[in-house]
């Protein structure tokens, strides 16, 4: 069911859900949070689906602010969306004009489920400060994407820089699977320590630059970034030993080969994350996520190992 309220308030729409509820039991009652998306007039059906996908996992109401241009009058136009059209959540689209584009917790303050954590998140624009920001200051969590700025190198160090326990990047999400992967692979290896690590990545990929600020953390060796074409994703990372070299490649989408001292190579899958897999991750955990904070810390790290760009084509 999808019902359209133009030219209305946030007081009303609140009443129609209920009026829904009311109605015919159309809205479950079992939410566990409230997911607030934050984004632009246009750019909201992918953001939603993710979310719809995701809340079959953590049912959740989800409100959706969409900036429809600050320049037109001002002007509140809602959509509710329950049942089929919903997942597991209640939707609620709000889009502004005028100073109504601009998000703020006045907007959603009638719509938030009494008694549950807050998640924001920031499909596209990430804010220069997530935390600072009026929605992100009552959020329990803070999702942003640095891989859809224009500049993603530039977001994840402002990132870096305005980190407040909280904070997340599906940039870091996106690296789940290859760090459960590496990690299996050093505790299954010989006590050797690694020497040195090579990660080849995508050159517009903030993720490249996290997963290699998290094994200079956790391996204490140097490590050097491979850029490949943008696009192209996390391709390989070798670890150098003096038992020799470990490597874990993966030349496609979704299958990656380890190849170690000793042993036949192996085939592993290891596909690309969809957006529904990462925000489905991130709203299983509502406690900040301490070990992004410290690789964010770490950045620093990799660039002074090379004493060059975070990036550098080797």
């Amino acid at each position: 069911m999808i019902v359209d309220l133009p030219n209305t308030t946030t007081s009303k729409v609140s009443k129609k859900i209920q009026s829904l509820r009311e109605q015919g039991g159309v809205i479950a009652l079992g939410r566990v949070l409230t997911l607030v998306v934050v984004t632009k007039s246009g750019l909201q059906e992918e953001a939603i689906e993710a979310a719809n996908e995701a809340s079959r996992e953590h049912p959740c109401r989800i409100i959706v602010l969409a900036d429809a241009g600050s320049s037109a009058p001002n002007r509140l136009d809602a959509q509710i969306r329950v049942g089929g059209d919903a997942g597991a959540s209640e939707v609620i689209v709000l889009r502004g004009f005028g100073e109504l584009a601009e998000e703020s917790e006045s907007l959603v303050a009638a719509l938030l489920l009494p008694d549950a954590p807050i998640v924001a998140w920031w499909p596209h624009g990430a804010p220069k400060n997530a935390s600072e920001t009026s929605i992100g200051r009552i959020a329990h969590r803070r999702i942003t994407d640095s891989a859809n700025e224009a500049e993603p190198q530039v977001a994840l160090e402002n990132i870096r820089n305005t980190y407040k326990a909280g904070d997340t990047d599906l940039a870091w999400t996106r690296l789940t699977n290859w760090r459960i992967q590496l990690a299996a692979v050093l505790d299954q290896t010989d006590t050797s320590p690694v020497t040195a690590v090579a990660v080849e990545g995508a050159s517009d990929s903030p993720s490249t630059i996290l997963l290699a600020a998290w094994l200079t953390l956790s391996l204490d060796a140097p490590v050097t970034i491979v850029a490949d074409p943008a696009g192209t994703g996390i391709r390989r990372v070798r670890l150098t030993r003096t038992s020799g070299d470990v490597q874990l490649f993966r030349p496609g989408l979704s299958i990656a080969e380890l190849t170690q001292p000793g042993q036949p190579a192996q085939r592993i899958s290891l596909p690309r994350r969809s957006l529904r897999d990462c925000l489905a991750e991130e709203l299983r955990r509502l406690d900040p996520d301490g070990t992004f904070g410290l690789v964010l810390g770490a950045l620093d790290l990799v660039r002074d190992w090379e004493d060059a760009p975070l990036l550098a084509l080797v």
